[in-house]
């Protein structure tokens, strides 16, 4: 069990606390520049500060952080929530200042970050994987209708991917020829065809406006103690780059991707890092299905699986698409456009300008299509071998 101010601070997140930020994004949204917080709301900032900061005062002082690897993960998330709703409101100027303001918060976040073994702010887990519902209300920032569906079928589309990437490991010990492995790419692709309808789901449902001017801003970098984190980013979880990796898709002893995943480890939770560590030492089931193409491809279960997996690729192949050329071009790229907010230093939850990000999402995006460009490791040339093989 977490101690009664740990308790009390859970308390206050999922109730007080969502309702002062939600109070204060519906006064933002009403203004003419949406963006715009300064000035605005001052009594309910000052109210979210010292309530805040009393909480952590306490479970500073308390010391006892050590109750169980799930509560301590828990506490950090809540800390986090906190330090985000503080930076998203500009709450104690973090732009302009060498170290954050939020020195108790900083400290107890400090703390569990380096017990924990992860980044010492809230990350996709604590909103996604390990966001703990009450009474069927998961944790949230405001009680906004469009912060839920997104949160919500965020989880679904990570639950999905977390499905294929199981299917696709159990293939290993198996062996690309068994039987029961055409069975387990079968579930792979169901998995990523509901990944499929998850984002055309938040494409069609999801407020742009709303996303983009009252959730969004919740995943701005914010220090802690000197250091500036980036936000927590919805790919933070081993499963995606499982996927990428055992598909062959992705290698990671391509530079470029090798980059994303050292960066990201930390923001994953422990048991997301170990998977993700033992998946970058195996062997792809493309590499797998090159090495037989020559003696086996003629064969019933070589037809049968080869075409199972290429069209698991073409399927992971579309998410990729859709996540570039429709979800990010629809709440990122044009409102910010819109808005003339595109070269802002703090748009991106990942920290760098909206030009350097798309550039970077888009070659992630070839990767994953295996696409015919130059400049990338793309698996294109294999891809099509195997192909011309079913």
């Amino acid at each position: 069990m977490s101690t009664h101010n740990a308790q009390a601070f859970g308390h206050w997140i999922r109730n007080d606390f969502k309702e002062i930020n939600t109070i204060l994004e519906n006064l933002y949204f009403e203004q003419e520049q949406r963006e715009n917080v300064c000035g605005i709301g001052h009594e309910y900032k000052q109210q979210l500060l010292t309530q805040g900061n009393q909480f952590i005062s306490a479970l500073l002082e308390e010391g006892n952080t050590d109750e169980g690897y799930d509560n301590g993960y828990n506490l950090l998330g809540n800390v986090g929530f906190f330090m985000a709703a503080c930076r998203r409101h500009e709450i104690g100027g973090p732009e302009l200042e060498t170290e954050s303001s939020l020195k108790d918060a900083s400290a107890l976040a400090m703390h569990l970050g380096a017990t924990l073994g992860v980044v010492p702010r809230f990350a996709s887990a604590h909103q996604e994987t390990h966001n703990h519902a009450v009474d069927g209300l998961f944790k949230t920032f405001t009680s906004l209708q469009d912060e839920s569906l997104f949160l919500e079928y965020n989880s679904r589309g990570v639950f999905a991917l977390i499905r294929a990437s199981e299917a696709l490991l159990h293939c290993l010990p198996l062996g690309i020829s068994h039987p029961v492995t055409s069975d387990l790419l079968e579930n792979a692709k169901r998995a990523l065809q509901d990944m499929v309808s998850i984002n055309a789901h938040l494409f069609n449902k999801l407020d742009t406006d709303r996303f983009f001017y009252s959730v969004r801003p919740y995943f701005k970098p914010y220090k802690v103690g000197p250091t500036n984190y980036r936000g927590a980013n919805a790919g933070d979880f081993a499963g995606i780059n499982v996927i990428d990796l055992l598909l062959g898709l992705c290698q990671a002893e391509d530079p470029y991707y090798s980059q994303i995943l050292v960066e990201k480890f930390l923001f994953m939770h422990p048991s997301d890092q170990l998977i993700l560590r033992d998946c970058m030492r195996r062997n792809s089931l493309l590499n797998l299905f090159l090495e037989a193409h020559e003696q086996h491809h003629t064969k019933p279960w070589f037809q049968r699986n080869a075409k199972l997996f290429i069209e698991v690729c073409e399927m992971h192949a579309k998410i990729a698409s859709q996540h570039h050329d429709m979800l990010v071009n629809k709440f990122i790229e044009k409102p910010s456009a819109q808005a003339g907010m595109d070269n802002r230093s703090d748009l991106t939850a990942s920290g760098p300008p909206l030009p350097v990000l798309l550039k970077s999402l888009k070659h992630l995006c070839d990767l994953r299509n295996a696409a015919n460009v130059s400049g990338i490791k793309s698996r294109f040339h294999d891809m099509n071998l195997i192909k011309n093989c079913v």
